[in-house]
Order: structure tokens, then C-alpha cells, then sequence
């Protein structure tokens, strides 16, 4: 009996010396004149160069959620940054605030592009980071940038994108995009349409780009965060948070990433 507790109180001990391994820290770094207010996280029980990651937040701007994925990426050991697009963290708490954020950059890639390479030269500095093996993910809006990214040419391993926009004013051509795509959308998503999702498969045929393409049947719009409900009913808007896809869809990335950084 003895010997079962001290196994027991040890396997706990481990348990709580691995959570606390995970380390962050807000940082600022500037693209132009412009502060920009991101979030590195990292596990410090890492010792040798890992690849890294950004993660771009939804388009309420940079917040907790970003933060946390960004936190589960670096337990996973991908020193991870959730980056700002907006500058000097700019949150929006209503949907007007954030479609004005982020069509400010949506009608402006190159101000995008700035602001992403600036998060991506901070990400390879740090001493954890790999600077030949970089990925970026995305949320919702931030799923549009990284795809944007991609099809500007970017140089990254692979860009994942969580229910985000599909559309572009930039279509991929070949031998332009550099990276590997993931997509993972949900099916019952009514911000993107099947005629959208034919479209973005022929751009994507059409430039001969490495990508995969996942719909999760009956998920919404925002389906890996689990305050989509919330926010749905708060605004009336059709989110809302699916466990089942949210769970495949961060499986799918972590074998995405095995593949890509092989």
C-alpha cells in the first residue's frame, strides 16, 4: 500500500513539474512605427532548437484564447508566439470593432505582410527556435492571414488554418507558395460556402500547391474555441464550440507538424 501512494504522489509530482515546465511572457517588438504586443511561450525543459510557431488570433485581436494555444503549442515543444495584427494589442468587444480591425488589414496586405514578418523575425531569434523549421496557424481571421501568408510567398514549413476565410484578392501561383497547407473547416460553417471551398480547391489545384483540405460535419464557425457559444448568443452570430472537431482538429495539426518538420 505504501509503495502504491509513493508511486501515486510521483506520478503527480511529474505530472505538476511538466505543466509547470511550460513558461510565457508578454513581448513587444514593432513592425514600422507601430508597437506590437504578442506572447512567446516555451517549455524550458526544451533544451536543444525546436521548430517554432505563431499563432494569429481571431479577429477580436490578440486575447486569452491566442495565448492559450500558443501555450499548448510550447507543451508540445514548439516555442510558440500569438502574435498582435492589430498594434498595441487591440482587443475588440463587439463584432463591429472587430470587422473594422480586421478589414483594415484585410484591404491592406502589405501592412499585413509587415507585421506578420516582424512576428516571425522575433519568433527566430529566440534561442529555442529552430530558424529552418517555422510554421504559423491561424484562427478565424487569423486563418485567412496565414493563408495569405502562404500565398505571398512566405517562407514557412506549413500554415494551418482553424475556420478561416478562404477568399483572396492574391490567388496562389505556381511556385510561388513555399509552405504546406492545412485547412480545417467546419461543415456546417455558413461564413464558408461550398462554391468558396470549390474555388479555393481549383486556386489551390491551379498553383499545384502541397495542401489538405479537412470539413468537420456539424461544426460552426469558431468551432475550437469554447467560448464560441458565448459570444453567439451574445451577438446573435452562428458560433459555436464543437468538442468532437476541436479535438480532431489539434490532432490533425500535431500530425501535420510531425510531417512537415520531419
Amino acid at each position: 500500500m505504501a509503495r502504491i501512494m509513493m508511486l501515486i504522489a510521483l506520478s503527480l509530482w511529474l505530472a505538476g513539474d511538466a505543466s509547470a515546465a511550460v513558461q510565457g511572457k508578454p513581448v513587444e517588438y514593432r513592425a514600422g512605427e507601430t508597437v506590437l504586443k504578442g506572447y512567446l511561450a516555451w517549455d524550458d525543459a526544451v533544451k536543444d532548437k525546436r521548430p517554432g510557431v505563431l499563432v494569429v488570433h481571431e479577429w477580436w485581436g490578440h486575447n486569452e484564447y491566442a495565448r492559450k494555444r500558443a501555450e499548448m503549442l510550447a507543451g508540445l515543444g514548439y516555442p510558440a508566439l500569438a502574435v498582435d495584427m492589430y498594434g498595441a494589442g487591440r482587443q475588440a468587444a463587439h463584432p463591429d470593432d472587430a470587422g473594422k480591425f480586421a478589414g483594415e488589414l484585410r484591404k491592406n496586405l502589405p501592412l499585413a505582410t509587415e507585421r506578420f514578418l516582424a512576428a516571425l523575425k522575433l519568433l527566430k531569434s529566440q534561442p529555442g527556435v529552430d530558424p529552418e523549421k517555422l510554421a504559423a496557424i491561424g484562427y478565424c481571421f487569423g486563418g485567412g492571414v496565414v493563408l495569405e501568408m502562404a500565398r505571398a510567398g512566405v517562407e514557412l514549413a506549413g500554415v494551418a488554418s482553424f475556420h478561416g476565410s478562404l477568399g483572396t484578392e492574391h490567388p496562389a501561383r505556381v511556385g510561388a507558395v513555399k509552405a504546406r497547407l492545412l485547412v480545417l473547416n467546419g461543415a456546417d460553417d455558413p461564413f464558408v460556402t461550398p462554391e468558396q471551398i470549390g474555388q479555393f480547391n481549383q486556386e489551390m489545384a491551379a498553383a499545384r500547391v502541397g495542401y489538405a483540405f479537412v470539413n468537420y460535419p456539424g461544426a460552426k464557425h469558431s468551432f475550437s474555441n469554447p467560448q464560441a457559444d458565448e459570444f453567439g448568443k451574445k451577438f446573435n452570430l452562428p458560433l459555436a464550440y464543437h468538442a468532437e472537431a476541436d479535438a480532431a482538429s489539434w490532432g490533425a495539426l500535431q500530425e501535420f507538424f510531425r510531417e512537415i518538420f520531419q
